[in-house]
């Protein structure tokens, strides 16, 4: 991982990312899910003027890591985010992105980049981090349990017109 570096992603860098994050939503659900909502989510969640408003945002911090000038993987962190039922918002922040590339997987550049993510939550004023995960992402579960996160509830996500149900998950007392 000597050669992956992290920092805060900035409004210039939204071409790249939203590529990047197309890429790795299609890689990760494409073969779940229709061509149709695939291509609409992907306008609609990840286009370059949506991301130059998100990395402008104060209450949205993106972290980027990067193999030098390439994305490898990029985390979301969002105040004031609408939790779900059970999720107490006020000191409750959102991991809302959390996508790495498959060059790295199994380099640690996941665990780095989710504790830079936790201290992005505290960064905002949270002492709580909650989280959705697709039921089906195995994976994605087995991650976030390993990170601390522990299942509260279930939300609807949205692929275009598929209606997906997530596991929410929550961290607690991050900030003790």
């Amino acid at each position: 991982m000597t050669d992956v570096s992290f920092r805060r992603g900035i409004v210039a860098d939204a071409p790249a990312l939203a590529n990047f994050a197309a890429r790795t939503f299609a890689e990760a659900f494409g073969d779940v899910t229709s061509p149709e909502d695939m291509t609409a989510h992907l306008a609609n969640t990840y286009s370059p003027a949506l991301q130059s408003a998100e990395l402008a945002d104060p209450d949205v911090i993106t972290l980027l890591a990067l193999r030098g000038e390439r994305i490898v993987a990029y985390s979301q962190v969002r105040r004031n985010a609408a939790a779900p039922d059970g999720i107490d918002s006020r000191d409750t922040m959102e991991v809302h992105r959390f996508y790495v590339d498959r060059s790295v997987r199994g380099s640690g550049v996941a665990q780095a980049l989710m504790q830079r993510s936790l201290d992005a939550v505290v960064g905002l004023g949270g002492r709580h981090a909650w989280l959705g995960v697709w039921e089906k992402n195995a994976r994605g579960v087995a991650f976030y349990r390993k990170s601390g996160f522990v299942p509260v509830g279930r939300k609807v996500y949205v692929v275009g017109s598929d209606h997906q149900t997530d596991h929410v998950l929550l961290r607690s007392d991050i900030a003790t």
